[in-house]
C-alpha cells in the first residue's frame, strides 16, 4: 500500500494535550501499520525503532558539547536571566515538539521536517523546498561544527602534534566511515555509547572545577587579572545587548533539535510512542543543561568560557575531560549527516528498488552523497572565522522557524476554529501565540545580533582560512 500527499483528511484532534493516545484513532493507526507493513517489504528496512531506541538517539543528539557552552551564558546573563531562559527553553520545548507528534500522527507520511513544512503551509511545494533547503544548510554547518570540535579535541590532546587541517580531515574521514549506515535503528547504538561519553566528559569536568584551586583563564584575560570568582544574579554592568542575546540564542540552540524529529517518528515502529521516547529526553536534558551549568559558573564565575573545558586551571584536568567529547562529537555528526543524505538520497533515487534494496548503485549513490555532505561541512569548518558566533547565526536563523515558528502554524492548523474552546485549550493557544512570538523575535533582533557579533570577530582579526594555527583549548 502506498500513500500520495493528498491522502491526508483525518478526524479532527481532541482537546486533551498531554498524551498522544488522546488524538489517536483505530484509522490514524492503522495508516502507520500500512506504512510500516510496506516497508518491512523492502531489504533495506527503515521502520524499525522502537520507542526505548529511539529515546537514546535523542539523547545521543541532545547531550552534546553545546551543555558545556550553557556556563558562559550563565556567566554572561547572570543567574536569574539564565535560569529562567533555560527553564522557560525547556518549556517550550516540550510543548512545541509534543504539538509536532501530534500533527505527524495525522499525517502519517511525514518522512522529515521537509514534508512538516509541505503540509503545514497547506501543501505549499515552495514550503517544502525553502525547508528542504533550510535543513541541508543547518545539518551541513552543524557537521561543519563537529569537524571542527574534533580538530580543536585532537589539538588539545596532542599538543598540537599536527597542522590543524590534517586533524579536521581525520575527523571527517571518520565521520564518513561512521555514516555509513543507512538506519537510525543502527545509529541508535552509537547514540548510547555517545551519551555515555559525554556524560563522563561533563562529571568530569564539574570535580574538575570543584577541587581545583582556581580556573585558568577567561575573555578577560588570566585568573586573577579580573578579580577573584564571583558569581551574580543579573549581568555585569557594561556587559552589551548583543552579549546577552547571544547568551539567549546559545541557550535556545542547545533546547531546539527538532528539526530531526519528523524523520526520527518516520523510522519507529510505533510512531504512537515517541512521547515516551520525548519524556525520557525531557527529564535527561533539563537536569543536564542545567545541574552541570550551574556547578560551573559557581567555580569559574567570569571567568567562564564556551566550552568550559578551557577554564579549567589544569592542564591533566582539561585534557582528561575533554578527551571524552571526541565520541559525541563524531556520532552528532553522523546523526545530522544521516538525516540531510535521506533527504537527498530519495530524491535521486525516488522509488525505485535502489532506494531501499542492496544494490550496487544503492550503496554507491548513498556513500557518495554520505562524502559529499562530509567534505561540503569540512570546508565550511575551514572557512568560518568562529564556528561559536555562527551556532548564534543557526539559532536565530533556523532554530525560529524549527523550533517555534513552524509548531505556532502546526498548532493553528490542528485547532483551527476551536483556538478557545475550554480554558484548557485557550491556556494553549496562548502559549502557541507566545512561541510564534518567540520565533519571530529571534528572527529579528535575535538575527541581528548574531550577524553583529560575526562582523566584531572578523575586524578584530581572524584565522586564516584551511589554517595550520594551533585550536586547542
Amino acid at each position: 500500500m502506498s500513500f500520495s500527499k493528498d491522502s491526508n483528511e483525518k478526524k479532527e484532534p481532541s482537546t486533551g494535550y498531554n498524551t498522544a493516545g488522546a488524538l489517536e484513532s483505530d484509522h490514524d493507526v492503522s495508516l502507520f501499520t500500512a506504512l510500516v507493513n510496506e516497508d518491512h517489504q523492502h531489504d533495506i528496512k527503515l521502520r524499525t525503532m522502537s520507542w526505548q531506541k529511539a529515546a537514546w538517539l535523542l539523547c545521543g543528539d541532545q547531550v552534546c558539547l553545546a551543555i558545556m557552552a550553557q556556563t558562559w551564558s550563565l556567566s554572561v546573563l547572570g543567574w536569574v536571566p539564565g535560569l529562567l531562559t533555560m527553564v522557560g527553553a525547556g518549556i517550550l520545548f516540550w510543548i512545541t515538539s509534543i504539538t509536532m507528534h501530534q500533527y505527524i500522527m495525522k499525517h502519517p507520511q511525514i518522512k522529515d521536517i521537509c514534508d512538516f513544512g509541505y503540509y503545514i503551509f497547506g501543501k505549499n511545494r515552495l514550503a517544502y523546498e525553502f525547508s528542504g533547503f533550510m535543513l541541508l544548510a543547518n545539518n551541513i554547518l552543524l557537521i561543519g561544527f563537529h569537524v571542527l570540535t574534533g580538530a580543536r579535541i585532537l589539538n588539545t590532546l596532542s599538543d598540537h602534534s599536527l597542522c590543524t587541517v590534517i586533524f579536521s580531515v581525520i575527523a571527517m574521514i571518520m565521520g564518513i566511515v561512521m555514516s555509513v549506515p543507512r538506519t537510525l535503528n543502527h545509529i541508535s547504538f552509537m547514540s548510547m555509547f555517545s551519551a555515555a561519553c559525554m556524560a563522563v566528559a561533563i562529571l568530569l569536568f564539574m570535580i574538575f572545577a570543584g577541587i581545583e584551586d582556581a580556573p585558568l583563564y577567561g575573555y578577560f584575560g588570566d585568573f586573577p587579572t579580573d578579580g577573584p570568582v564571583r558569581t551574580y544574579a543579573f549581568p555585569l554592568p557594561g556587559t552589551t545587548w548583543v552579549n546577552c542575546l547571544n547568551a539567549v540564542l546559545n541557550i535556545t540552540f542547545l533546547w531546539v533539535p527538532q528539526i530531526l524529529f519528523p524523520t526520527f517518528i518516520s523510522e519507529m515502529e510505533k510512531p504512537q510512542d515517541f512521547p515516551k521516547s520525548l519524556a525520557v529526553l525531557t527529564a535527561i536534558s533539563a537536569f543536564l543543561f542545567i545541574v552541570p551549568p550551574a556547578v560551573g559558573f559557581r567555580y569559574l564565575g567570569q571567568y567562564s568560557t564556551a566550552p568550559a573545558f578551557g577554564s579549567l586551571g589544569v592542564i591533566a584536568y582539561k585534557k582528561a575531560s575533554f578527551a571524552f567529547v571526541i565520541v559525541p562529537t563524531l556520532v552528532i555528526g553522523v546523526i545530522y549527516a544521516n538525516v540531510s543524505a535521506k533527504f537527498i538520497y530519495f530524491r535521486i533515487l525516488g522509488k525505485s528498488r535502489h532506494a531501499h534494496s542492496n544494490t550496487v548503485i544503492g550503496w554507491g549513490v548513498w556513500v557518495a552523497v554520505i562524502a559529499v555532505i562530509w567534505v561540503i561541512a569540512f570546508i565550511f569548518s575551514e572557512v568560518v572565522p568562529s564556528m561559536g558566533d555562527f551556532l548564534s547565526l543557526l539559532g536565530a536563523t533556523f532554530d525560529s522557524f524549527f523550533g517555534f515558528i513552524y509548531f505556532a502554524v502546526a498548532y493553528w492548523q490542528l485547532y483551527k476554529g476551536k483556538l478557545f474552546n475550554g480554558v484548557g485549550r485557550s491556556i494553549m493557544t496562548v502559549i502557541h501565540i507566545i512561541v510564534m512570538a518567540v520565533g519571530l523575535f529571534l528572527l529579528g533582533p535575535g538575527l541581528y545580533a548574531a550577524v553583529e557579533a560575526i562582523i566584531a570577530d572578523y575586524s578584530g582579526g581572524t584565522r586564516h582560512a584551511f589554517s595550520c594555527a594551533n585550536l586547542a583549548i
